[in-house]
């Protein structure tokens, strides 16, 4: 079966960095726990405020279950 999981995370200015490393961290950390052995994609949307700058990251990640 394919499932979709979606992560997000805010962004504050000059921390991206750190943000982007703790997102990764998240997925790596679901993706072991649930024992999904394939990743079909992943994706990375950014959010935006009225002003057009950065304030978050949305990761979806498209996996197969054993089911």
């Amino acid at each position: 079966m394919v499932k979709v999981k979606t992560f997000s995370i805010p962004i504050k200015v000059f921390h991206a960095h750190e943000e982007l490393e703790q997102l990764d961290r998240q997925v790596n950390e679901f993706l072991a726990r649930e024992e999904i052995k394939k990743v079909i994609s992943v994706s990375d949307a950014v959010t935006t405020d009225d002003k057009g700058a950065a304030i978050g990251l949305v990761r979806v990640v498209t996996y197969k279950t054993r089911e």
